[in-house]
């Protein structure tokens, strides 16, 4: 009987994931608002009604499709921001890493970068949330460094969105850039870079007066 279970189990994850593939690639040309339900079942080779099983509705799809873009971008980011100061080669690095990242996971980026500021509620708030969130793990790992000492918590939060806002705006600017155009990439990288130095240069001087 267990094995039954687990079987049936492995079975609907596999399902799951695969309305979840398919919503993506699907909106590869368009935003989740004008996304149909039947069009994902199709894709995937599924009755109407056994979306239903593991969404609530497109929104409920949206939110997942949140999760699991934003995952893989919190992990990168929260570690290239956390593990030293800005000097000019870490912030090569960093710069270098989220570029990277974007190549790796243009579908996902993509759909964050449009569902932001998009018409569905549901995820705007979630991508908000969890923006947020990320934002606050970055600042409780910054307040621990002997650079920020002093800073208060609002400091330290303003300065953790900024990083959080800088990161996710790099990302969808490396998205817009055409893949048969490098010098566009490095411009991107340079304009990154510069505007990494100048929060570096602000940090240091934030408590001069």
């Amino acid at each position: 009987m267990s094995h039954t279970v687990g079987v049936r189990q492995a079975q609907k994850q596999k399902t799951r994931q695969a309305l979840l593939d398919a919503g993506l690639v699907l909106l590869e040309d368009q935003s989740l608002s004008s996304l149909g339900l039947r069009e994902i079942t199709r894709a995937v080779g599924v009755a109407p009604a056994a979306f239903y099983r593991h969404f609530r509705d497109m929104s409920d799809l949206g939110v997942a499709l949140v999760e699991e873009s934003l995952g893989s971008l919190h992990t990168m980011v929260r570690t290239i921001l956390t593990e030293q100061d800005h000097t000019d080669g870490r912030i090569d690095h960093i710069v270098e890493a989220i570029a990277v990242h974007v190549r790796d996971h243009h579908p996902h980026i993509r759909f964050i970068a449009r569902e932001r500021h998009g018409g569905v509620r549901a995820v705007r708030v979630a991508i908000a949330a969890e923006l947020e969130r990320f934002a606050d793990e970055v600042a409780t790992a910054l307040a621990s460094r002997p650079t920020y000492r002093g800073w208060s918590p609002d400091d330290m939060s303003m300065l953790a969105e900024l990083y959080v806002d800088h990161m996710v705006t790099t990302a969808a600017a490396f998205l817009a850039a055409t893949p048969d155009r490098p010098e566009a990439e490095e411009r991107i990288a340079r304009t990154a870079r510069r505007q990494l130095r100048l929060i570096s240069l602000g940090c240091r001087h934030w408590h001069d007066d």
